[in-house]
This record gives structure tokens, sequence and C-alpha cells, in this order.
């Protein structure tokens, strides 16, 4: 009779739950917290007409000015269908227009329109009760910390 060979110590199982200690815990918690932050602000955004993922758009255009698709696909982590999808419902909104690039008629850059950017401030005056509740269960200083640790996070310096 043969003794069975010692059990290797396993790593923590995921999950999904509070507590979770597992190597994908990080991961899962951040893709539950997406989820939250993602559902209120739609519906902060509903009542203006716009989805998320066209205010990322506009987050883009705000902040880099006029900009060719491909390059708004690649900021908002869309691909050129989706992103076509979008800026048609931009443009068919009045919230941005596509400009011929000088030196390439095949090229097109969305810019956002006036009523684009009112409504993008209107964006931000609408969410901002709802940005509140999502931080509601934490304490005196938490939010700052947590947008400083997610900060961090998402743009770890280069080299």
């Amino acid at each position: 009779m043969t003794a069975d060979p010692p059990h290797a110590p396993t790593a923590s199982r995921a999950t999904d739950g509070p507590g979770d200690v597992s190597p994908f815990a990080l991961g899962l918690l951040l893709r539950r917290a997406h989820w939250r932050a993602q559902t209120v602000m739609t519906e902060a955004l509903r009542p203006l007409g716009i989805e998320l993922r066209h205010f990322s758009v506009l987050i883009v255009l705000v902040n880099h000015g006029p900009t060719v698709q491909r390059d708004l696909a690649a900021a908002t982590g869309t691909d050129k269908a989706g992103i076509m999808r979008v800026v048609d419902d931009l443009e068919r909104k009045g919230l941005a227009v596509r400009k011929a690039v000088p030196g390439d008629r095949r090229v097109r850059a969305v810019e956002i329109t006036p009523q684009g950017l009112e409504l993008f401030d209107a964006a931000h005056v609408a969410a901002e009760p709802s940005a509140g509740n999502l931080v509601a269960e934490l304490g005196p200083g938490e939010p700052e910390q947590l947008r400083d640790l997610l900060t961090r996070f998402a743009h770890p310096r280069e080299g």
C-alpha cells in the first residue's frame, strides 16, 4: 500500500464576494464596481437622451478637439463599426459633426457642436447627485482616496 502524496497548498479560490482573497479578487471587484458605476451614470444620462458610449466620445472630443474616427475608437475601446454607430447617433442628435480633414479626402474628423458642448456640461450637473450616491457609504476623505488609488492604478507611470 502506498501513501498518498502530500497535498500542496492551494491558492484561494475566487468567490466574487466580499472577503475574496483569490488572485482574481481585484479584477472581480473592479468589474463589480464598474457595473455599479455604469448603471448609476447611465441612469443620470438617460434624461439627456444619451448613453455612456455617447458621453465617452464627447469626453474625447472636448479634451482633444476634432478627432478622426479610428482615434476615437482607440480612445474609447470601441471597434470601427461601433464607433461609426455612436458618431451617427451624435450627428443625428446634433451633438457632433464630421468634417473633412485637409489633405485626405477619405478621412473625416469628428467635432463636437455647440449643442454637444452644452449637453456635455449639462451631463455633469445631472450626474452630480448620482456620483455622490455612489460613494455615500464611504467615510470622510475616502472618496478622494479611492479616486487617487484608482487613478494611479488606471494610469501607471511610464517607465
